[in-house]
């Protein structure tokens, strides 16, 4: 069926025939129940709409009766269904003119929104000519629902006009539009309309007159003035100049990949009753402003503001006054700029997009925090680096894409310049490399014009070199992946500087811990705190992390500076202590937050490792020594063969003094156990005569274990070996009796006795 309430109301079959409804309580009946197509209407809702303040004594009878009439008149085409609460008409809302026409409405906004017209004439026409009369007209105690209906229709009139004059089509709008004036003569936004459509049908001197009636209304009425926006077309009429287009979102030549958890997020956070400013934070390249503008393309009254171009705070009320399209009398002080601003968005309901706040964010903040004050129809959507820092401001961080939207992100802009371009298994690598940051992935897809897939990936040791060549229409520091991490780099301060190029020297982040003795900056807090609010670090579980793209081109920072061997030496001290202290909670009940601790640090403890080997294999045995029954338990059996055949290649075929056990240790992380390395029995056989010289205890009792698993010879029969080696350590003692080359080592290892304790 379809039903008009747009209009007297009309009621026909899918054939089209009309059903008469009955008399006037039926249709208003009927109308009330339309108005909630699908949906259960109360019980007291239907009384008050049918009887207003004087329902009859059994009102309750009365609406069932009403409702029993009803049900006869619809017959089998539309049923009422009862409820605990009310009543509910099952028809679908799209069957009822109203709700088409709000949804048509929706649909021409979002069209014209996003810039077009053409779509948002023809769907708002659609919408328009669904009316036949007074909205409601057999409902009459519904006085609020019909304001809503009508101010809706004056809304699509006006949007559709807006659409008209910009396709060229907006000559014919004059007496349209004089009769709605006629009947809403408060109106600017009909006055601005008839101006255009006057001055779009060459009758300029008739448009400056419209300005007039207007200026003399508003005073007589209201005891105003015109505002800027109605003003300044005025002036723009006056020079001779088209009117002013206020600045839309920017379309977009490349499609959008992923970040359907941040557009929900951003969509739920601009519709939420009491958020009126979200800012999206992230570091350079990770796709904010992209993100920003396909979370707004498809909303009315959105205008944007680019505030990247700007070097003078005092410039950004002028660039958010261009962007609503108020362009006269920009010769006053900023304070001036300010108050226009304030008396143009005083009465509007819109949303402001203020991108790359970064370096301007102190005026940025100060405007957004007046704006929002003193115009509660506005609300704030801002990107940066860092965040506003005003009270009500709500944040979406925007984090690297995950490894699949990264790589479909890949593939999309590889077959822009490699027509045909299917992947390749080398694809994930690179997005890795990347950080999964949309800008750098761009700009790697584009080098496979001239690169392969191989070749791509063999050099981005090298990113920023390789990196150098991006859109030429893009502002400089978007252009090159150096140039965006340059333009986050120049914003910071001096000690700021100081922190990050010394961060470099982790792998895999960092605890305030760390960073305090590795770098030498007493009571980081402060410091590391305002790093992660400019995006220069990730933030997660207490730990500290930078992109690999920053922490490259901070190590850079950190070579210039002389600081990279000092810093090196420190950081592999202090992963040698923490390996040293966390080897003996290995083998007790605190075993699990030491596990979850070392595997965390897993990045920094194989960096101090590689580190030690060429500058100090003595301490690099006790490194890997203290790691060996770690790895056993967690990391993959092979993961340390290279490191360790390079360690003993540095050390030697004779262990150093007083470090035989951990060089012992360090030819079993060598062996395999595959029988494809001939040199294996060899060292296999070295292992064993160092096992049965040692004449003390074993430091690490898990040492025959590791060797009872290398393959080594058991030992256990041999009493005396075997009491020298266990001491009085009870561990040790279960696990010589345990121990065997067939068993695995986590099945001596105990449960916690008690909860563990936090990792230090």
């Amino acid at each position: 069926m379809r039903f008009g309430i747009l209009g007297p109301l009309d009621v026909r079959t899918e054939d089209g025939t009309p059903l008469d409804a009955g008399g006037p309580r039926p249709r208003a009946l009927l109308t009330l129940l339309l108005l909630d197509a699908g949906r259960t209407v109360p019980h007291e809702r239907l009384t008050d709409g049918l009887y207003g303040d004087e329902p009859p004594v059994g009102a309750a009878n009365a609406l069932q009766s009403q409702i029993s009439r009803l049900r006869r008149r619809l017959g089998p085409h539309a049923e009422i269904e009862a409820a605990p609460t009310g009543y509910r008409l099952a028809v679908s809302p799209d069957t009822v003119d109203a709700h088409r026409f709000e949804r048509l409405v929706r649909e021409g906004s979002t069209a014209l929104a996003g810039g077009d017209h053409r779509a948002a004439a023809a769907v708002l026409r659609e919408a328009l000519a669904l009316w036949r009369g007074p909205a409601l007209a057999d409902l009459p105690g519904a006085p609020a629902e019909r304001t809503r209906l009508e101010e809706l229709r004056l809304g699509a009139l006006q949007e559709r006009a807006e659409a008209d004059l910009a396709i060229g089509a907006g000559s014919d709008l004059v007496p349209e539009l004089r009769a709605l004036l006629a009947a809403h003569p408060l109106s600017e936004r009909l006055y601005e309309l008839l101006m255009r459509a006057l001055h779009a049908a060459g009758r300029p001197a008739e448009a400056l007159t419209v300005y007039e009636q207007a200026r003399r209304t508003l005073a007589d009425e209201l005891g105003a003035d015109p505002s800027p926006g109605l003003s300044a077309l005025h002036q723009e009429l006056l020079r001779g100049t088209g009117p002013s287009r206020a600045a839309r979102v920017p379309t977009q030549l490349t499609g959008f990949v992923g970040r359907a958890p941040e557009l929900a997020r951003i969509h739920d956070l601009l519709t939420a009753p009491g958020t009126r400013l979200v800012t999206l934070t992230g570091p350079g390249g990770a796709g904010k402003t992209r993100l920003a503008t396909e979370a707004v393309r498809r909303r009315p009254d959105v205008h944007f503001v680019e505030l990247a171009p700007l070097t003078d705070g005092s410039a950004v009320p002028y660039a958010v006054l261009t962007a609503l399209g108020v362009r006269d009398g920009f010769r006053g002080p900023a304070v001036d700029a300010m108050e226009r601003l304030l008396a143009a968005l005083e009465d509007r309901e819109l949303l402001l997009v203020l991108d790359n706040c970064e370096h301007l964010v102190e005026d940025a903040a100060h405007l957004a925090a007046l704006v929002l004050a003193a115009c509660p129809g506005v609300r704030v959507l801002a990107t940066g680096r860092e965040a506003l820092g005003i009270t009500g401001e709500v944040l979406c961080p925007v984090p690297p894409l995950p490894p699949e939207h990264a790589e479909r992100l890949f593939l999309d802009r590889a077959r822009a310049v490699r027509p045909g371009f299917e992947g390749h298994a080398r694809v994930a690598d690179v997005c890795a490399a990347l950080d999964g940051l949309p800008l750098a992935i761009e700009l790697a897809a584009a080098r496979l014009r001239t690169l392969t897939p191989d070749e791509l990936a063999d050099r981005l040791d090298d990113r920023f070199r390789l990196l150098s060549r991006g859109d030429r229409t893009k502002a400089p520091r978007h252009r090159t992946l150096r140039a965006v991490v340059e333009w986050s780099w120049d914003l910071l301060d001096d000690e700021e500087r100081e922190l990050a190029r010394r961060l470099s020297v982790f792998c895999g982040g960092a605890t305030l811990e760390a960073v305090e003795a590795v770098c030498d900056v007493p009571f980081p807090e402060d410091l590391m705190a305002s790093l992660a609010e400019k995006s220069f670090l990730e933030v997660a579980e207490g730990r500290y992390r930078m992109l690999e793209t920053i922490r490259a081109f901070t190590a850079e920072h950190l070579d210039r500076a002389g600081e990279r061997e000092r810093l090196r030496d420190a950081h592999a001290a202090y992963y040698l202590r923490l390996a040293e202290q966390a080897e003996p909670y290995l083998r007790s009940g605190e075993q699990l937050p030491w596990l979850a601790l070392l595997t965390a640090e897993h990045g920094n403890l194989e960096a101090a490792l590689r580190h030690l080997v060429s500058t100090a294999p003595g301490d690099a045995l006790r490194l890997m020594a203290d790691l060996s029954w770690f790895r056993r338990l967690r990391g993959p059996h092979g993961e340390q063969v290279p490191v360790a055949r390079a360690l003993l290649a540095a050390v030697g075929d004779e262990p150093p003094g007083q470090l035989a056990e951990e060089y012992a240790l360090c030819v079993m992380n060598t062996i395999t156990g595959r029988g494809d390395d001939p040199a294996e029995p060899e060292r296999i056989a070295r292992v064993s005569t160092v096992m049965r010289t040692l004449d003390e205890p074993l430091r690490r009792p898990s040492t025959m274990v590791l060797w009872a698993l290398a393959g080594g010879p058991l030992l256990s029969a041999d009493t005396e070996v075997r009491a020298v080696q266990v001491g009085d350590d009870p561990w040790a003692a279960r696990c010589w009796t345990s121990a065997s080359p067939t068993r695995r080592c986590s099945r001596v290892v105990p449960p916690p006795r008690r909860p563990p304790s936090p990792a230090p």
